[in-house]
């Protein structure tokens, strides 16, 4: 099961959006364009046709055109429509003069409205659009149509919408990994207090003993044996220091044989089982010809109890059983799988039991599973899955790069 990576999927989604809007936009221009460049010619034609079939003649000190005889000619009610269209245009004669103007605000008969227009066709000319050639060589120059201007600001608006849309998306998924670690640490922080608790606890209890008067002393309990559980305890406290120690930072790595640590695994998981009403059994089957790996032992070791321990209490009060089997997986990896007979985990957590803070226990803290993960996944480049049983209990994947030699 291939995790999603929510940030690299949103903004490929954004790119991929921007890129559409932007090249829609463009074609609309495009067309848009040709279109304003078709209706530059066909208004050549009609002043070529009007010109041949009336006459029409230009009157006024501004130079539009006014309405002459045969008017009701369809030639003059297409001149019309297209005047209506909005669209600015422009005719120069062919001595460079401008003769008429239509959908643009400059009085052609003054010096300055002359040069106001010329400036005007001259960025038309910039674009990129040509003229068309009406009667007598006039040219007609059409500028952008109103639609056309007001399209220019589209690829803005939705750049602007797509950035804002990109921006909310960051903070939320920045305010939910910030919430994510926030919940990491507390239970972190829960899980460190209860395991140090054991040892200390432990030591709290030995020193009371050490306190009493030799005659209050329960019997049989020797200074040896005081020594020796004030040692174990010590050791338990080191283990623990030293493992939240390197979940903090990146160990150095080391070629290590799964056999061995498996093996140390089990060693300190069989002292710890239940052995009276509800026994759990514990088997382990590793093959002698397992390939080296290159990890942390103290870190994997964590990772793989952390899995047994879910399994443990899963089968706390009903007993039953637990394998961990170990094989070579396809070339470069190797498999870990670790099974119970429990009675499996709830549908409603599988999605996220390797989240922090979620626990199938009522009085669980939700780290083991989600520290098991970032030592396999993080520090060792591994891989860590829930698999789908059909039958009862849950099973865990665990895949491991091999040592390259």
């Amino acid at each position: 099961m291939i995790r999603i990576k929510w940030p690299v999927a949103l903004a490929t989604l954004f790119l991929v959006l921007f890129g559409w809007y932007l090249i829609y936009t463009e074609l609309l221009r495009v067309g848009l364009n040709e279109n304003q460049r078709l209706m530059s010619e066909v208004f050549g034609i009609a002043q070529e046709l009007i010109q041949d079939t009336t006459g029409a003649e230009r009157s006024g000190a501004d130079g539009r055109l006014r309405d002459v005889p045969g008017f009701d000619n369809p030639l003059f009610a297409l001149q019309e429509v297209i005047r209506r269209s909005g669209i600015p245009m422009v005719i120069i004669s062919p001595s460079g003069s401008v003769t008429s103007v239509e959908n643009f605000d400059a009085d052609i008969s003054t010096p300055e409205g002359q040069e106001q227009v010329k400036a005007y066709v001259r960025r038309i000319q910039a674009t990129g659009h040509e003229p068309a050639r009406g009667a007598g060589g006039q040219l007609i120059y059409l500028g952008d149509p109103p639609q056309l201007s007001g399209l220019r600001w589209i690829p803005w608006f939705q750049a602007s919408g797509l950035m804002l849309t990109a921006l909310i998306g960051f903070l939320v998924i920045r305010y939910q990994r910030r919430a994510e670690q926030d919940k990491a640490w507390t239970a972190m922080a829960r899980e460190l207090a209860h395991q140090l608790g054991t040892p200390i606890s432990s030591l709290k209890g030995w020193l009371e003993f050490m306190s009493l008067p030799v005659e209050e002393r329960p019997g049989g309990v020797e200074g040896d044996a005081v020594a020796m559980g004030i040692e174990e305890d010590l050791r338990r406290l080191e283990r623990v220091s030293h493992r939240f120690e390197l979940i903090g930072r990146d160990p150095d790595l080391e070629i290590l044989d799964i056999r061995e640590v498996v093996r140390d695994l089990e060693q300190y998981l069989q002292a710890r089982l239940p052995r009276l009403a509800s026994e759990v059994l514990l088997v382990v089957d590793v093959p002698k010809d397992m390939p080296e790996i290159l990890g942390s032992e103290v870190l994997l070791s964590w990772a793989l109890e952390n899995v047994v321990k879910n399994a443990l209490d899963a089968l706390a009060g009903r007993g039953g059983e637990i394998s961990l089997k170990v094989r070579k997986g396809p070339s470069g990896w190797l498999h870990l799988r670790i099974h119970d007979t429990g009675p499996g985990v709830d549908p409603e957590l599988r999605d996220r039991i390797f989240e922090p803070g979620v626990s199938g226990k009522a009085r669980g803290w939700g780290v083991g599973l989600t520290l098991s993960r970032r030592i396999i996944e993080v520090t060792h480049k591994g891989h860590i899955f829930l698999l789908n049983n059909e039958g009862e209990g849950a099973t865990f994947d665990i895949r491991l790069p091999t040592a390259q030699v």
